[in-house]
Parts: structure tokens; C-alpha cells; sequence
């Protein structure tokens, strides 16, 4: 089956997540799979930046990985399993570029239900489809 799993988690929704971390659990625990837990932080501008505390990032970048922790701590998988990373950009630009870098066989995530505005502009699920290097699975949230 597959052996490293990419799941994206957005920090600031993680209950989203729970469907695409309870099928990944599954591959876990059935076939010995490994999971690679990512958040992605949205870039700031710099002016933006600027106006911000000194320390911001740093913080952010803590913060979420305290996060990712949590989650990695509540799954029923065997220890040693769960990896994670947080990266700083576009979510699907940093969901592709970390599926080559850790060397990914799958991204498993989960997508809201498509709406107007998702064909004329795209939605991140649909990006990473289309330019992901391995395999993708789609989970429709209810």
C-alpha cells in the first residue's frame, strides 16, 4: 500500500482534518504506513510584517507545531509513525513542494464541497491534484 503519508492540516480548523486522519491512522495501522503531519503558515506581507511584534513568526511557527503535536498525540497509531512539519507560504504550493521533499506516496486530505467561486479561481485540493508528484485521495467533507 503506501508507505509515507502526506496529510495537510490547516492549525486554525483542525477538526476538518479528522476524516483524512482517521483513514490515515487506518493505513497505519493496517499496512504499516507513515504519517507526515503539515501545517502551512500563510505568508505575510511585508508590510504587514512589519506592523507585527518582534517574534511573531517564531511564535506562529511554535504555536502550530504545538498544535500538530496534540494531533499526532491523539492518533491510534503505533509510536514512532508520526512526523511533522510546518512550512510558511501557499498551502498547495508547500503541500507539493513537501510531498517530493519527504518523499511522499500519497497526500490524503479532505476538501469542502466545491463551490461557485472554487471554478473560477481553483480550490487547493484542486491544485494539488493536478501538480502533486504521487498519488492523491480526496476526502468530501460531509
Amino acid at each position: 500500500m503506501f508507505k509515507k503519508i502526506l496529510v495537510p492540516v490547516d492549525p486554525a480548523e483542525t477538526g476538518f482534518a479528522a476524516e483524512a486522519l482517521a483513514k490515515a491512522s487506518q493505513f497505519a495501522r493496517d499496512y504499516g504506513s507513515k504519517i507526515h503531519l503539515m501545517a502551512v503558515c500563510p505568508e505575510v506581507q511585508s508590510f504587514v510584517a512589519s506592523q507585527l511584534p518582534e517574534g511573531w513568526q517564531k511564535r506562529e511557527f511554535e504555536e502550530t507545531s504545538k498544535i500538530l503535536d496534540t494531533i499526532a498525540g491523539d492518533l491510534d497509531v503505533p509510536e514512532g509513525t508520526v512526523d511533522l512539519t510546518v512550512r510558511m507560504g501557499s498551502v498547495y504550493h508547500e503541500v507539493i513542494e513537501e510531498a517530493e521533499r519527504a518523499s511522499c506516496d500519497l497526500v490524503l486530505m479532505t476538501s469542502h464541497k466545491p463551490g461557485l467561486s472554487t471554478y473560477f479561481i481553483g480550490s487547493n485540493a484542486a491544485h494539488i491534484v493536478r501538480h502533486a508528484p504521487c498519488s492523491v485521495m480526496v476526502l468530501r467533507a460531509g
